[in-house]
């Protein structure tokens, strides 16, 4: 980061000079939600935007997908989040001079995010072109309490003359609307190929519904085209000035105006306050709407502005109170941290029973879509900070279950199968090798569930609901996987039989459509495992409760029995002449890409290779194996997780934002302690320094997230594996200590790490049990427990590389070797540097 324009500060992200050039990374930076709405940080003044973005979380369109082939079973439907009507527009003129930011010249420039009240300012000098100085002052706030209002604020100041002032709000219909003055129709902007932008839709979206004026409050109501939702926003605007001024309105079906027209005196403010409501629904008249809205601001304009104000702190204060991690010496990550911990709860506090968008609320990019990384990579935060978001977050799946059953029998199986992609619950990844085949995302979610459930205690919901969600995913993998008979020893199987799926696709998109993935295997016996157990648990806690859920899903006896013996059967990929696990049963057999000698303008490998020439490598766009090497680090070695990083670590590309927090976990865990630190800053700046060179189309919510568990699970050390509550610490060879909030059964834990020792202090509630590298404590309420630490672990200098599979030979005696798909020939590796070994394309 620019460290000049964004300079450090440990609560808030400050911007000290405007750039058009990097506009629609800053609009994702300074964005502002609660996780039902959500502001993109577009200037007020309403032009030059990357995309003028205003998003509700749920609200889409529907279209047909294309194919070019169709077939059997294909997605057919496809959403897409809608840009709702845009209320951020205050416009300013001094002289009838407008505020342009491209050419104004600016004499103090200031915009600022700050985490501890949830505000976005901003602070101008500006001297226009006839040698006024004036004073602008701007902030905009998305309430977290109340979830469906916004706020905004302007204050204008000529501090060395008299002139008029004109402040023009607006309401704009930009879904359908081309610029400020809104109603033209616009076809898709054209861009460049990237298959992680939204859908674009060419046809009007928004029919005009009921609009109007009342005085100073403005009304725009719609209904969606296609997916028939309703949505309605309603502003309310309050002038504050001694000079003398005229209020004047427009209202059209694309556009709302209400225009203050100011005789401004020197050094007399001009203040204007802009209130919003917006209210969305699957169906509602949007008559019904817009009463709800005025209800909003009536309420909200009874408690005045200021109220508002303080309640968004202290909302916040609480929130950090559960949620911070503090981090020692280093300012620039405490920072970094801190917009990710908040980003989180812009995305999800008041998503309210929808789910967690890949994107949040700050950008239309993957279409506002919920994919696999909320149960993985956002759950443990909530579960652990915030369960009620947590369990939210996990009723939408639940409310998903109907969907799914349809699903799954649509691809012959049993039980439910969850969408890769959706938004209202059907399907809408069209591209199923990478979308349908993930099956994985059943296991996720009844992962998400049960670690939900470890960390909360809450046997309530996982007896009424999350029980569905658990029975139905096992289901699926009963009738997706099949026996196979074993006779004799066959790689390291002995006599009888085992469990296989086939035919999936894992968390690496480079390797599609494969039998025996790793990841899903190994994922899938956890989900067979957790159903029969809380099935077995149900039925000896409380006999009505499980004869209700016996009777509502049609359990059959043996069911459970079945689960588990499919899951202690299920066939988990080694091989022994390498000492790793394979990531599925063939991936040994493709030649591997020489990631460290691939040009840098020829990656991420999705914007430059056809899928087929990636297919044919070791090559990983995310971790894989490692991931499955952490969510069930139980039933793998300290050996197994050494071998298995040091093979999958150079062949991982980094193509995903998904990937570097877990390769930072494990590398802490199994002594690459400078990696581990390398990985964990290119996950926390993956935004904020646009890494990735994609934060304008939003923030990486997931990786936000994992910020959060690489910091708890991978320095922190913590693990919850089985319901037991550890910590095995890796603090960081240059800070001095970390420190963190968690909730384990209602019972708030205060975890401090230095290199010395670990520190536990319980708030209120029951005594928490915790291990410490093998042995065993118990802090009371109020109590402290202090734990000595002689080490951080082990420490392993550099990082692997290819130079270790130099005369490594596969199962087939065959030697490993590496290839970049542009030159002509393949030798095997040899050792020596990187720069040492020859590549070539696929024989």
């Amino acid at each position: 980061m620019d460290r000049d324009r964004f300079p450090i500060d440990p609560w808030r992200l400050v911007e000290t000079s405007f750039d058009i050039a990097d506009t629609g990374v800053t609009e994702t930076l300074f964005a502002i939600g609660n996780g039902y709405l959500g502001l993109r940080g577009n200037q007020p003044e309403g032009r030059h935007a990357h995309e003028h973005g205003t998003f509700i979380n749920g609200f889409h369109e529907t279209f047909p997908i294309r194919h070019a082939e169709q077939a059997y079973g294909f997605a057919e439907v496809g959403q897409t989040i809608i840009n709702a009507p845009d209320a951020k527009v205050m416009r300013v003129y001094v002289d009838d001079e407008p505020l342009s930011l491209d050419v104004a010249d600016m004499r103090d420039y200031e915009r600022s995010l700050d985490m501890r009240d949830g505000v976005l300012r901003r602070h101008i000098e500006w001297t226009t072109p006839s040698g006024k100085e004036v004073r602008i002052d701007y902030d905009r706030l998305v309430s977290f309490e109340e979830k469906h209002l916004a706020v905004m604020r302007l204050e204008v100041t000529v501090l060395n003359a008299d002139a008029p002032v004109t402040v023009s709000c607006q309401l704009l219909n930009r879904q359908d609307g081309e610029d400020v003055y809104g109603g033209t129709p616009t076809a898709p902007k054209k861009a460049g190929f990237d298959p992680r932008k939204t859908d674009k839709l060419a046809e009007r979206v928004l029919q005009p519904e009921e609009y109007w004026q009342d005085g100073l409050r403005s009304a725009l109501s719609y209904r969606v085209n296609a997916s028939g939702m309703t949505i309605a926003v309603v502003a309310d605007h309050i002038i504050e000035t001694d000079n003398a001024y005229t209020a004047r309105a427009l209202i059209e079906p694309d556009i709302a105006k209400n225009v203050f027209r100011v005789q401004a005196k020197a050094g007399v403010p001009i203040s204007v306050t802009k209130v919003v409501s917006y209210h969305t629904s699957r169906g509602v008249p949007a008559r019904e709407l817009v009463d709800r809205c005025r209800r909003t601001l009536d309420r909200s304009l009874s408690e005045g502005i200021d109220a508002i104000y303080r309640t968004q702190r202290a909302w916040l204060d609480d929130f950090w109170a559960r949620s911070d991690v503090r981090i020692g010496g280093h300012d620039d990550l405490q920072q970094a941290t801190r917009w990710c911990l908040f980003q989180l709860a812009q995305a999800s506090a008041r998503a309210d029973g929808q789910g967690v968008p890949a994107k949040g609320m700050t950008g239309s990019g993957y279409s506002g879509h919920y994919f696999w990384d909320t149960e993985i990579y956002v759950l443990p935060f909530l579960a652990y900070t915030t369960p009620l978001w947590a369990r939210n977050a996990l009723r939408m799946r639940y409310l998903m279950l109907p969907a799914a059953r349809r699903r799954a029998f649509q691809l012959n199986e049993n039980g439910a199968l969850f969408p890769w992609r959706t938004i209202n619950g059907e399907e809408a990844s069209a591209y199923y090798a990478a979308g349908t085949a993930q099956f994985h995302i059943n296991a996720d979610v009844s992962f998400a569930l049960a670690k939900y459930v470890r960390a909360t205690g809450d046997t309530e919901f996982l007896h009424r609901e999350g029980v569905d969600i658990a029975v139905e995913t096992a289901r699926l993998w009963t009738t997706l996987g099949f026996w196979r008979s074993l006779d004799g020893d066959r790689d390291g199987e002995i006599d009888g039989e085992t469990f296989h799926i086939h035919g999936v696709t894992g968390p690496d998109e480079y390797t599609t459509v494969v039998n025996d993935n790793l990841f899903t295997n190994v994922m899938a016996r956890f989900n067979l495992r957790f159903a029969a157990r809380t099935i077995r648990d149900m039925a000896e806690l409380d006999g009505e409760v499980y004869r209700k859920m016996v009777d509502r899903l049609g359990l059959e006896e043996g069911e459970p029995e079945a689960w588990e013996r499919a899951a202690e059967a299920m066939h988990i990929p080694f091989s022994p002449s390498l000492g790793i696990h394979p990531q599925d049963h063939v991936f040994l057999e493709r030649e591997i890409w020489d990631l460290e000698n691939t040009p840098a303008d020829r990656r991420p490998l999705l914007l430059h290779f056809h899928p087929l020439v990636i297919y044919r490598y070791q090559v990983l766009k995310q971790a894989d194996v490692v991931l499955a090497l952490f969510l069930q680090g139980n039933h793998f070695s300290d050996e197994d997780k050494l071998a298995d990083f040091e093979y999958y670590d150079p062949l991982t590309t980094g193509d995903s934002t998904l990937s570097a927090v877990v390769q930072a976990i494990l590398a802490a865990e199994v002594g690459y302690q400078d990696l581990a630190l390398e990985y964990f800053r290119q996950s926390i700046f993956v935004d904020l320094a646009d890494l990735h060179h994609n934060a304008a189309d939003g923030v990486h919510v997931a990786s936000a997230g994992g910020v959060w568990t690489a910091l708890v699970c991978g320095f922190g050390g913590m693990r919850d594996h089985f319901g037991e509550l550890s910590f095995d610490p890796r603090l960081p060879a240059d800070w001095p200590e970390i420190s963190f909030v968690l909730h384990w059964h209602g019972t708030r834990l205060e975890v401090s790490i230095t290199r010395d020792e670990l520190r536990v202090v319980a708030g209120d509630g029951d005594p928490v049990g915790f291990s410490v590298r093998g042995t065993g404590y118990v802090v009371g309420a109020g109590e402290e427990v202090v734990v000595a630490l002689a080490d951080q672990g082990p420490v392993r200098a550099g990082r692997p590389t290819l130079r270790q599979f130099a005369d490594q030979r596969r199962e087939d005696g065959s030697l490993l070797s590496a290839s970049v798909p542009t030159v002509t020939t393949s030798i095997p590796i040899v050792a020596g540097s990187g720069a040492d070994v020859e590549h070539g394309a696929d024989a």
